[in-house]
């Protein structure tokens, strides 16, 4: 049996995909932020520059990912990059309203991580199969493995874990162990949800 040819998205399907992936990546970030955690990735990068700075998460996101775009423009086209820089700049909104919007008097540092981590993975999940990202460093690993043949994979774990060491001033051995449990509960929603040829639409 012949499987189901990939089926072109409609315009208030990606609109509607990039609120949704969005809000739930912001809402996962939320529980970060809220409990002092780390991820890796852009994100992460835009963590670490707003623990340091003090500076507002949403403009040091859509400032570091404005690199990115030409590459994204270059590897996955027009479409692509104009979905990621809708997702971003979406992103950037949300995490500066959702805190007006959703006060949270506590969160369990534990339940933060393994809850905030399903959440920002399941919201790339949606993102990615709309053929949109939340931009930066993936697409520099991408890069890298076309242009030098380095590994994306072990170029991804390198720049994550740079991120997460460069944080220790700001964390401590808890909320570090804890961040890593957090990237790895959004790693496992993307490698269980995101598989190739298990979702035909673009």
């Amino acid at each position: 049996m012949n499987p189901p040819a990939a089926q072109r998205h409609r315009l208030y399907e990606d609109a509607q995909a990039l609120l949704t992936g969005t809000l739930l990546v912001a809402l996962g970030l939320t529980l970060f932020r809220e409990a002092g955690l780390m991820t890796g990735g852009t994100v992460g990068l835009a963590f670490l520059l707003h623990y340091v700075s003090g500076w507002p998460f949403g403009v040091l996101f859509f400032a570091i990912n404005l690199p990115f775009y030409w590459l994204a423009w270059r590897r996955m086209g027009a479409r692509f990059t104009v979905k990621t820089l809708a997702a971003v700049s979406l992103l950037a909104l949300l995490s500066g309203w959702l805190p007006q919007w959703l006060k949270l008097a506590s969160v369990q540092p534990l339940f933060a991580a393994v809850a905030g981590g399903l959440l920002v993975g399941v919201g790339f999940v949606i993102l990615f199969r709309h053929r949109a990202s939340l931009g930066g460093l993936n697409l520099l690993v991408l890069w890298c493995q076309d242009r030098f043949g380095w590994r994306a994979g072990w170029v991804q774990l390198g720049l994550d874990a740079t991120i997460l060491l460069a944080a220790w001033p700001w964390l401590d051995l808890q909320r570090l162990l804890l961040s890593v449990l957090a990237a790895a509960a959004m790693n496992a929603a993307l490698a269980i949800n995101h598989r190739p040829g298990r979702y035909l639409a673009f």
